[in-house]
C-alpha cells in the first residue's frame, strides 16, 4: 500500500536508520486567510511543492526525538547532512549519554561519552565494559566505510537516501491547517491521516517552501517530532584533530 505524502515524509527521514516515527495532531480547521504563495492551493498541491523543494536541497539539518521500534526506546538526533553523503552531529538513545558522529570521504568518525558506552554495553561483563570505557570514552574513533558496521552507523548520512522515497507518496487527503511560525519562520500546517497515524507538517510560506517540522502521533505511542533547517548550509564534516583510535585495526 502506498503511503500518503506526509507519511512518506515522516518515514523517509528515519527509514535508513532503521527507525520509525510515529507526527502531533494539529488543528484541522483551515486558515481563512491566504497563506502567501499558497493562496488558492489545496493541501495536496502544497505538499507536492514542499516535497520538491525539500528533496532538491543540497543539505539540511535534521533534529528531533524519534522512536526506535527495535529497541523499544527513542533516539535523539541532531545531524547536518548533504547529498555527498557527509554528515556531522550527535545522537543518543533514551538520553543515555551521547555520541558525536562525522562522516567525510570514506571514513566514519565517532566519539562516545562514558554513559553512552556503558548503556550500549548492556549484557557485557563488567570487565569488558570497563575496558571499553577506558579505551574509548571521550576519544575520537574511526572506521572505514568498507566495513558493514560503518555503513550501518552512517546509514542516515546520505540526504538522497534519507529523502529518496518521499516523492512516491500520495498527496490525496491532505488538508490545510492554520498559519503559524516555526522557530520564527512563517509557515502553514498540513494534516493527513494514514491508518491509525496522524501527521502534521509545517511548510515555509516565505522563500522556498521547505519542510520545517513534521509531527506524528500514533495510537499507543508517544508523539514524535523532527525539525528541518539550515537548508543549503555547508555541513561541517571535517576529520577530527588529534589522536584517533582506529577501530578497524583493533578489530583485525
Amino acid at each position: 500500500m502506498r503511503r500518503t505524502a506526509l507519511a512518506a515524509l515522516c518515514l523517509a527521514a528515519a527509514a535508513t536508520a532503521g527507525l520509525t516515527t510515529g507526527c502531533l495532531p494539529g488543528q484541522d480547521k483551515a486558515d481563512s486567510k491566504p497563506a502567501g504563495p499558497f493562496a488558492g492551493m489545496s493541501g495536496g498541491e502544497i505538499t507536492q511543492r514542499a516535497m520538491k523543494a525539500t528533496t532538491s536541497a543540497p543539505s539540511l539539518r535534521m533534529k528531533g526525538r524519534i522512536a526506535d521500534d527495535e529497541s523499544g526506546g527513542a533516539m535523539e538526533i541532531d545531524m547536518a547532512l548533504n547529498k555527498k553523503g557527509e554528515c556531522a552531529g550527535t545522537m543518543s538513545m533514551d538520553g543515555a549519554g551521547k555520541a558525536d558522529l562525522i562522516r567525510t570521504g570514506g571514513t566514519v568518525y565517532m566519539r562516545y561519552d562514558e554513559k553512552f558506552l556503558r548503556a550500549q554495553s548492556e549484557g557485557q561483563s563488567k570487565a569488558d565494559t570497563d575496558a571499553a570505557v577506558d579505551m574509548l570514552a571521550g576519544k575520537w574513533t574511526k572506521m572505514s566505510m568498507k566495513g558493514q558496521d560503518a555503513k550501518d552507523v552512517a546509514s542516515f548520512c546520505d540526504l538522497d537516501s534519507v529523502l529518496g522515497d518521499v516523492e512516491d507518496g500520495e498527496s490525496t487527503g491532505t488538508t490545510r491547517g492554520r498559519t503559524t511560525r516555526i522557530d520564527g519562520t512563517p509557515a502553514i500546517a498540513l494534516h493527513e491521516k494514514d491508518g491509525k497515524e496522524r501527521y502534521t507538517a509545517y511548510v515555509a510560506t516565505e522563500g522556498k517552501p521547505y519542510l520545517l517540522r513534521i509531527d506524528t502521533v500514533s495510537a499507543g505511542k508517544k508523539p514524535e517530532s523532527l525539525t528541518f533547517g539550515d537548508y543549503g548550509v555547508p555541513v561541517p564534516a571535517k576529520k577530527p584533530a588529534g589522536k584517533i583510535v582506529d577501530l578497524d585495526a583493533l578489530g583485525g
